[in-house]
């Protein structure tokens, strides 16, 4: 057991106004098992990389261990490589069998180890780098996001061989994983940093508890704010009143008043602008008790969705579909069968390349829908019908093609731009992102920009495909209540398991 002390650190890319972190101070253990939990873009995977020593940064890092880090960083000649080849290039002083005892802890055949890189799905990718990244038991490892694009079972290896490591700082948007794997957590707040033990939910629990006490204490402190004004401005016009009063009197109207009465008058004026002085103090004093209150509350905006009703029952229907590239030796999958109804909220599911995203395709090839490229090479047979005239609104599992500025996108799709950046800063995208290119985001923040697009898009159909990868915790929970409020009709695809139990009304399995 060991401690990594992090002291007073402060890191801001070059060419940026704003710190990434500032003066960030905090304690952890290197046998803990740690969730790092935090907006898109407050610096988790920056931290990360600050502790594999690859930026320049103020402050200090005392660690007395190594560190190692997934995703392992790979060329495009390396994809060519097999992976046992590959464990000198990213852990040189380990061997084969230790990796390969990890691999059978995660449930994974060892002749993957032998077999060119490029060729291994996105689950078995991930599991051959942490087989790899867990074989040496003296460092401490930097885990970042090992489950975006797996499928459930997948996901499912991976958490229940995390759980049974230490050691290790995981970043995860998944609140499922957090959950069965962390004993501790480590949140990057808006405005401090916070140790906690635990896993997400029991932090979340504790914050929402916390927040409505300084939501509570706010409330009061400006009511007492607000009396104390109110107290001070009375007796401030009343001492004014009194001075004024001092000099010169009218003996007719005034005739038990004497010289004499100036002195007492002063003196009761001096009184009231002590008690004056004695409220203003007082609202001070309140004033720095309420502040910082409500610095670190997650402002979970709720957001809006503009779903057009469509005049017919069924959207979509697919009976015995089959789909199938040309060069492929089989289709994806055969007989699939579906039904997408009007205020349906239906999610495909299924393991890693069974056709999941084909089958959305074919749907947008279909509908014949603009925010789409269509998939000529689909070959599609069985009966796949959609409605004419529906309105399709399409959240893309790739983010590789956005490019330039937000006002460019918004004027390509044809988007209401004050509308839009409205929206973004709702998913808490701040403002200094948008006079920036899109090139320059994080995936998440690019993820958010399709989003965005697509919530300010009327539709009687939303189609999204993998949406959450990437996206933040909080940013889920704000989706997830959009949805059941407004009650869109949906087709998607996605793995985390929370999302899927809050808001599919079924749930189909492609096999």
């Amino acid at each position: 057991m060991a401690q990594i002390q992090v002291t007073n650190l402060t890191f801001s890319y070059e060419g940026s106004a704003d710190d990434i972190l500032k003066d960030a101070t905090f304690n952890i253990d290197t046998d803990w098992k740690l969730g790092l939990i935090g907006r898109n873009g407050k610096g988790k995977t920056t931290l990360l990389n600050l502790f594999m020593g690859r930026y320049d940064y103020s402050g200090r890092i005392t660690a007395g261990t190594r560190f190692d880090y997934f995703p392992y960083q790979m060329t495009e000649a390396e994809y060519e490589k097999n992976a046992a080849d590959l464990i000198g290039v990213w852990k040189p002083q380990i061997e084969s069998w230790q990796v390969l005892i990890q691999m059978n802890q995660l449930d994974m055949d060892p002749e993957c180890l032998y077999r060119p890189f490029k060729t291994l799905s996105f689950g078995e990718r991930t599991r051959v780098m942490l087989a790899v990244l867990f074989a040496d038991e003296n460092e401490f490892l930097l885990v970042d996001e090992p489950t975006n694009h797996l499928d459930e079972s997948a996901r499912d290896i991976v958490k229940e061989y995390l759980a049974t490591k230490k050691g290790f700082i995981l970043v995860s948007h998944d609140r499922d994983l957090l959950d069965g794997v962390c004993d501790h957590v480590l949140v990057l707040n808006r405005a401090s940093i916070e140790v906690q033990a635990g896993n997400f939910s029991s932090w979340w629990e504790n914050k929402e508890k916390q927040d409505a006490f300084r939501r509570s204490e706010n409330e009061k402190h400006l009511k007492e704010i607000g009396k104390l004004k109110t107290a001070a401005d009375r007796s401030s016009r009343w001492a004014d009143k009194n001075e004024n009063s001092k000099i010169g009197f009218d003996p007719v109207k005034e005739h038990d008043r004497s010289i004499a009465a100036r002195a007492f008058i002063g003196a009761k004026t001096k009184k009231m602008q002590a008690r004056v002085k004695a409220y203003e103090t007082r609202i001070d004093r309140e004033i720095e008790e309420k502040e910082g209150l409500l610095q670190d509350i997650e402002r979970v905006t709720d957001l809006k969705i503009q779903p057009l009703k469509f005049h017919k029952e069924v959207l979509v229907n697919a009976n015995d579909l089959s789909l199938r590239y040309p060069d492929a030796d089989k289709s994806l999958f055969d007989g699939l069968k579906f039904q997408v109804r009007r205020g349906e909220r239906m999610i495909l599911s299924g393991d890693n390349g069974c056709g999941k995203s084909s089958a959305l395709h074919a749907v947008l090839d279909r509908a014949n829908t603009k925010e789409y490229k269509r998939n000529t090479e689909l070959l599609v047979s069985g009966n796949l019908d959609v409605a004419s005239g529906l309105i399709i609104s399409y959240v893309s599992q790739d983010t590789s093609f956005l490019s330039g500025s937000l006002k460019d996108f918004c004027k390509e799709r044809e988007l209401d731009e004050s509308l839009f950046l409205a929206v973004l800063r709702q998913l808490d995208l701040s403002r200094e992102q948008f006079v920036k290119n899109m090139e320059e985001f994080s995936e998440g923040q690019k993820k958010k920009v399709l989003i965005a697009a697509s919530l300010i898009t009327p539709a009687h159909l939303y189609i999204w495909d993998e949406p959450l990868n990437y996206i933040d915790v909080f940013s889920r929970m704000q989706i997830e209540k959009l949805i059941l409020k407004y009650e869109p009709t949906m087709l998607i695809v996605e793995h985390d398991v929370r999302f899927q139990e809050k808001i599919a009304t079924r749930v189909v399995t492609v096999k």
